[in-house]
């Protein structure tokens, strides 16, 4: 059952933290001009700092939210550069799925997370289907657990119960927009960047063990 108090109390660390505003965009530039580089990764090394790397893909996603206003973007981008998988035509791909193309249906928390699940368990070969099927498990895995640590998969519940008090709607005018930055939403809403982006990558590195 998702811990509203706790889930508030770091929306509001997330409205207060100072940015490192700079880093961040060089970061962004960086990915932007050169792709997201490939990696090797070692089973071992990664099983062994696993707690160094999920907070490190959450802070990413927080941070990348900050900057890029795109939950869904964020998530995915923190998930693939860690693995050095897909490519930034996929991040590209993923703008207009805040909120599910702004309709306030699914949190892009979770699309952009099930996205980089779909690229690491996934298969190339529209045939595999044994690699079909390990990502819509890694799904099911994945989907309760976001639920059950947020209490919620779409935006207007996660705006009510968790981070504003009442759904926002960002999407809706420029007014709603407006008064969703004023808000701090973009800050505060990297919360959800933050946790899909770590639950999808203990599901990643549990799958190596």
């Amino acid at each position: 059952m998702a811990d509203y108090d706790r889930l508030k109390e770091k929306v509001q660390k997330l409205a207060d933290r100072t940015w490192d505003t700079k880093a961040i965009e060089t970061r962004l530039k960086k990915l932007a001009a050169n792709g997201i580089s490939r990696k090797t990764l070692n089973r071992d090394d990664i099983l062994a700092n696993k707690q160094q790397i999920l907070n490190r893909v959450q802070l990413r996603a927080e941070e990348y939210n900050f900057l890029a206003r795109n939950c869904a973007k964020s998530t995915a981008l923190a998930l693939l550069e860690e693995f050095g998988m897909g490519t930034m035509d996929i991040i590209k791909a993923l703008s207009p799925f805040p909120g599910f193309g702004g309709t306030g249906w699914m949190c892009g928390g979770v699309t952009g997370a099930l996205i980089a699940l779909g690229l690491y368990f996934g298969s190339n070969d529209l045939l595999d289907y044994e690699a079909t099927g390990q990502t819509i498990m890694a799904a099911r895995k994945f989907m309760p657990r976001f639920e059950e640590t947020v209490g919620s998969v779409v935006c207007p519940d996660i705006h009510e119960n968790v981070v504003f008090g009442r759904y926002m709607d960002p999407a809706a005018s420029q007014e709603n927009m407006e008064a969703f930055a004023h808000a701090k939403g973009f800050e505060k809403c990297g919360l959800l960047p933050g946790i899909g982006a770590r639950l999808a990558t203990e599901i990643i590195i549990d799958s190596m063990k």
